[in-house]
């Protein structure tokens, strides 16, 4: 169970803090807007690292925030606390016409298509693409992109067809490359390959950008094991050379998987 005095502590507490701290105070809502941003990552690499103590910590971050945000909104008489809750609680109910109404769905799918069809008809948008931001990270963008267009019907029917698609892009850039295509040809048919595989990905059930983070860690923890192991031996990376590196690149690999059954040292 959830207790309500929680919530109203933390509105009392950032109500002394913006009224006696310095910091705090001096913020404004585009101050803390790369704060936010920040947090946002922080709880993203706790919930890839699965650690569900850090993950509520992180919550806790990104709760302080949207108090705070309500707190200035309250001071610039723009809205409070009980606006945007007022607002989200609307928004659900609307969205949800299944569980709120007498609408019909069968699948997650379906109630996804919906929550889309409503959310156009709600903010007037002329195009189903209107609403991704601007502002998101190109993959995350591309992701969005294709699950808005598959909302409404724009997609491929199966995911052999996807991977022909991968496929053909990937020898595009090929023949780019080898026929020595100008810079921006490359790079054209290189996004056009990384929006394919995107695509892919969705169809197999695999959030692109996730995969890419655990990747990044894994090499960033074998990269770290390969400089440690490296030091230890009173050596510099400088000076050795790629076979002796990859030595203990694959003893980084073998140390992921001590007590891990499905884990390949060869990935």
């Amino acid at each position: 169970m959830y207790n309500t005095k929680k919530f109203t502590e933390l509105l009392d507490i950032m109500d002394k803090l913006r009224a006696g701290c310095p910091w705090d105070k001096a913020q404004t809502l585009e101050s803390l807007r790369y704060l936010t941003i920040e947090e946002t990552y922080e709880l993203s690499d706790a919930i890839l690292r699965n650690d569900l103590d850090e993950i509520k910590k992180e919550l806790g971050d990104l709760m302080l925030h949207i108090v705070f945000y309500a707190k200035i909104g309250e001071e610039k008489n723009a809205f409070t606390i009980d606006d945007i809750l007022d607002s989200i609680n609307q928004k659900l109910v609307v969205r949800h016409p299944h569980i709120f109404s007498d609408t019909q769905v069968d699948s997650s799918e379906q109630a996804k298509a919906n929550w889309e069809a409503i959310k156009l008809k709600e903010k007037g948008r002329k195009t189903v693409l209107e609403g991704v931001p601007k502002s998101l990270p190109a993959m995350v963008k591309a992701y969005r992109i294709q699950e808005k267009a598959r909302g409404v019907g724009f997609d491929w029917d199966n995911t052999e067809q996807v991977l022909e698609k991968v496929l053909e892009e990937f020898n595009e850039l090929q023949h780019e490359i080898k026929t020595g295509g100008s810079h921006q040809r490359i790079e054209a048919e290189f996004g056009d390959l990384l929006f394919a595989l995107i695509n892919y990905a969705r169809f197999i059930d695999v959030n692109p950008d996730d995969a890419l983070e655990r990747t990044n860690q894994r090499f960033i923890n074998r990269f770290n094991y390969l400089e440690e192991q490296t030091l230890q031996k009173g050596k510099s990376l400088h000076d050795m050379t790629l076979d002796e590196m990859n030595v203990y690149w694959d003893k980084a690999k073998h140390e992921e998987c001590k007590g891990e059954p499905t884990c390949s040292p060869h990935e």
